[in-house]
């Protein structure tokens, strides 16, 4: 992202900025890399140091399934349960060192505890529910089909409108960008992005709560939550200004990139991670030469895993989809259109698909929880006769 401010800072930074009282306002540097790559100050009304009590850790290490076969699968995401806890409702179903992806179904607001991330980044892509992600950098308001991007470290609350909620959830171990190859050297985004900055919201409403009391802070490090209780309200800050801020993108303001013949997954692209990438697949006209052939070709990922997380709309390459239904084809065996699907695509003008691709460059395990959804016969599809 490029810079930003909100609410009131000071002329120079590590500067004296007083509050009304006189005293000084609480600076605080939120940085990547250490000191060596984007960040932010925020400015507090109270000291963010200020620790009453810390409670026993409990993990929640995803638990693998070390199954030897090599083999297509699908995952029926709808079928993760409901729970009332944001925190209870995420499940991992597919992970590895770099990245995590997560299903959850949460039913309430995170309202008696705030959440930190120390971990890793954090992609929440929002199928169903609207609400607002507040964060000590402001509120954003989000809704269907909405990327949040919530930089490690960031304090956040998860406020939902209603109970009937969708997440899919992407923990990144390294930072979430843009592709590099849509910046120039100063970062701007070029003029061939599929998205520019203005398709991207930052925080606004600015809330400082200057209040002292005993604030739950539930933070994840190492696979492991810790109970933290602070002194003061994580939302305290005047003002801030820098780099790093959680944003949202709409997945409806990704312009397809189209061609005479069918082009490659590299144009979905929408954020670069570790040893992965995000990709979106949406409404787009279909190729437009006089023989092209709209399916997808059949093709050998030899180095990656390929899972799509299927949102919305007829997907043409595919046959019984559902929504939130996720499948992964693993890097070494070749995947393609099922059978007729081809010849079907040939004529057709365009697709009204919605779907988020992640494609990992390390192999993926499957959890139990994707164990408890998987439809076992899914490797069978291409058959003609199977799922």
């Amino acid at each position: 992202m490029h810079y930003h401010t909100l609410g009131s800072v000071p002329l120079k930074r590590h500067t004296q900025f007083r509050q009304p009282d006189g005293s000084l306002y609480h600076e605080e540097l939120f940085s990547t890399e250490g000191f060596s790559d984007l960040y932010s100050l925020l400015y507090h009304c109270n000291a963010p140091t200020q620790i009453m009590q810390v409670g026993e850790p409990f993990s929640i290490a995803p638990r693998t399934v070390h199954d030897k076969q090599l083999k297509h699968r699908c995952l029926k995401g709808f079928s993760i349960q409901p729970e009332d806890d944001y925190l209870k409702s995420r499940k991992p179903v597919l992970v590895n060192n770099d990245c995590k992806v997560i299903l959850a179904a949460p039913r309430k607001s995170m309202s008696d505890y705030f959440f930190k991330n120390a971990d890793a980044d954090e992609v929440i892509f929002i199928h169903e529910g609207t609400g607002t992600l507040r964060t000590m950098y402001g509120n954003l308001r989000f809704e269907y089909g909405d990327y949040l991007v919530v930089p490690r470290g960031t304090t956040y609350q998860l406020e939902f409108d209603g109970t009937e909620n969708r997440l899919l959830i992407v923990e990144s171990s390294g930072p979430i960008t843009t592709p590099k190859r849509y910046r120039n050297a100063f970062g701007q985004l070029l003029e061939h992005s599929p998205f520019c900055e203005r398709d991207f919201r930052k925080p606004t409403e600015l809330e400082t709560h200057n209040e002292r009391g005993d604030f739950l802070f539930f933070i994840k490090k190492q696979d492991n939550i810790y109970p933290y209780h602070y002194l003061n309200h994580p939302f305290d800050v005047i003002g801030w200004d820098g780099f790093v801020y959680p944003f949202a993108f709409s997945i409806h303001n990704f312009e397809p990139i189209t061609g005479r013949v069918h082009m490659p997954p590299p144009i979905h692209q929408t954020f670069d991670g570790h040893n992965f990438v995000i990709c979106s697949f949406v409404p787009r006209l279909y190729d437009y030469h006089p023989m092209a052939i709209p399916a997808p070709y059949n093709h050998s990922n030899i180095d990656s895993d390929e899972v799509l997380y299927y949102v919305d709309g007829d997907f043409m390459s595919r046959k019984h989809v559902e929504r939130g239904m996720i499948t992964l084809h693993p890097g070494g065996i070749p995947h393609g259109p099922h059978p007729g699907t081809v010849e079907k695509s040939i004529g057709a003008k365009e697709t009204r698909e919605l779907a988020v691709m992640v494609d990992t460059f390390r192999p993926l395990l499957m959890t139990e929880y994707a164990a408890g959804i998987e439809e076992p016969d899914y490797y069978k599809s291409w058959l003609g006769t199977g799922v």
